[in-house]
């Protein structure tokens, strides 16, 4: 299966982990994208994303939302407690948007959509809403606004923050599949098959995975792809009363913004796309992207454990030799996992997705070292745990709808639909790009292969004459959204359209990493429209 591309699952990697071992009795042993329904389907014109004119919801535009307390998250969108004030006492508002479930009837059916919001500090000068929408595709904006409101206080300062749960995620008519129990043994199954036995059981997996989405959620499936959240979007726009959309996306979210800005470019106030999609690509150039790009990083953290000589846990005196002993460990655990939390084992895909979740921030390196080296002498409750974090499994044992949306999402927007033959032919390039990931990545081709809604487009057009100028932010060292995504998204939105600056860092997305240059100049733009010189460098 696809690796998700959400700040949200890297960010909580560290407290999921803690409080999962904290449950297991665990010790220290040693000294988180794409491309889709067909056009008919999605109420979208002929011919993919085509540029809007008028109000995608009708009658909707003039509703009136009704801001309450917010309540504790449901355990679809990740469960936990309900957010806490901010800052001087400002605390945080919900409420419920409705927009068509077809664009194509605007006053046919309708969903509701879960907004959050924390209003300006200074109202005198406020320039709108901030929207935000943190990735995935499946990341909860209304779990996740609330956790990393503190990167973000300063913006707070002219705009109010808002976030929401889109279509088909969290409280947003969430996709439903399996079961825990069935969810349970659905990650944990062998996700790269090398006998023909291996593959039936893999591809039944993924059969069994969409007729229970198609089951549990068949009215919704055709319309939870990105030009549909996008048109939520601009709807959501003129519900708060803004003029123009202040946005800020990451991750996926930059995929969403670039569709909105070429549905709307005469709508686009500021933007900032950070940890940027690269919209030329299909899903199969995507997925290669992220084995190159999750493999640069594990080079990079090996590179740092060398770095720390004797401190460093894991064998080897050079990145081959301890790229060997990660290799090697993970076909031990593929031929007899090992203990995990619990009743439950580590098996060899939950230990490489758990690789890939410590690697989407430099800050949880020390739990991917402190993880394998426990790996290693036989224990995987810290490297499950950081599965579980990316799979959105709580401690009680229940899942965030996270990946089903993921999945749902992905799968209405792209048209590709690879065969058996097909993945094992494409098997050897990702294997070259990546002896960690690659097959982990290369067989997830076939995440969409048993879906039963048609896909929208290849790639998204995200062409944006006559927009603003939009910022777009890439870390040199991002391994979700590889870096060279950020020149390609800032060329297809159209020349005075993106705007690039670069960040010479690790993990993934810029913004949160605390750099003084990235943050000035993000900030500097939103606050009070300076748009930095093209082709900036912060390091």
């Amino acid at each position: 299966m696809p690796i998700s591309s959400v700040r949200q699952s890297a960010a909580l990697a560290a407290v999921t982990a803690v409080a999962l071992l904290a449950a297991s009795g665990c010790s220290d042993s040693a000294g988180s994208d794409r491309g889709d329904a067909s056009d008919a389907a999605l109420g979208t014109p002929a011919g993919g994303n085509a540029r809007a004119t008028s109000s995608p919801g009708g009658d909707l535009a003039s509703q009136h939302l009704t801001w309450k307390a917010c309540r504790a998250p449901a355990a679809s969108e990740g469960g936990g407690t309900a957010p806490s004030p901010l800052p001087g006492g400002t605390t945080w508002q919900c409420a419920t948007m409705k927009a068509p479930l077809d664009y194509a009837k605007p006053n046919g059916p309708t969903i509701d959509l879960a907004l959050i919001r924390a209003k300006a500090r200074d109202t005198k000068h406020r320039i709108g809403s901030l929207i935000f929408n943190f990735g995935g595709p499946g990341g909860s904006g209304i779990t996740g606004l609330p956790a990393f409101a503190k990167d973000y206080e300063k913006l707070r300062s002219r705009y109010d923050l808002v976030s929401f749960d889109p279509r088909g995620v969290g409280l947003s008519d969430g996709v439903r599949c399996e079961n825990a129990k069935q969810l349970d043994a659905y990650f944990a199954q062998d996700s790269t098959p090398t006998t023909a036995a291996q593959e039936k059981t893999f591809t039944k997996g993924l059969a069994d995975f969409a007729a229970a989405c198609e089951k549990n959620s068949g009215r919704i499936l055709p319309y939870v792809g990105t030009t549909s959240a996008a048109r939520d979007l601009e709807l959501m726009r003129q519900v708060l009363g803004d003029k123009k959309l202040y946005y800020f996306g990451i991750s996926y979210g930059t995929e969403l913004g670039g569709v909105y800005a070429h549905l709307y470019p005469k709508s686009v106030g500021r933007a900032v796309f950070d940890g940027v999609v690269d919209p030329t690509q299909n899903s199969e150039q995507g997925s290669l992207g992220q084995a190159k790009g999750f493999q640069l990083a594990l080079d990079n953290f090996e590179k740092d454990c060398l770095a720390r000589g004797s401190a460093c846990r894991l064998p080897g005196s050079t990145p081959q030799e301890i790229q060997s002993f990660i290799t090697g460990l993970l076909d031990r655990i593929g031929k007899k996992p090992i203990a995990g939390i619990g009743p439950r084992k580590l098996t060899e895909t939950q230990a490489t997705n758990g690789i890939a979740q410590a690697l989407y921030s430099k800050d949880f390196w020390p739990y991917l070292e402190q993880g394998l080296d426990e790996a290693d002498g036989g224990s995987g409750a810290l490297l499950l745990a950081l599965s579980d974090s990316m799979n959105g499994r709580d401690q009680n044992g229940q899942y965030s709808n996270l990946q089903a949306a993921n999945v749902a999402v992905n799968c209405a927007d792209s048209k590709e639909r690879y065969t058996l033959a097909q993945t094992k032919a494409k098997l050897p390039a990702f294997r070259k790009a990546s002896p960690v990931f690659g097959d982990y990545l290369g067989w997830g081709l076939m995440s969409c292969s048993k879906w039963p809604v048609k896909g929208q487009w290849r790639t998204p057009d995200v062409s944006a004459p006559g927009s603003a100028p939009i910022l777009v932010v890439g870390n040199t060292g991002d391994p979700a959204t590889p870096y060279a995504g950020a020149k390609a998204m800032a060329t297809a939105l159209g020349k005075g359209v993106g705007v690039e600056l670069t960040y010479h860092g690790q993990g993934h997305g810029s913004y949160d990493s605390g750099d003084r240059c990235v943050q000035s100049a993000v900030n500097g733009y939103l606050l009070n429209g300076k748009v930095p010189a093209a082709g900036t460098v912060c390091k």
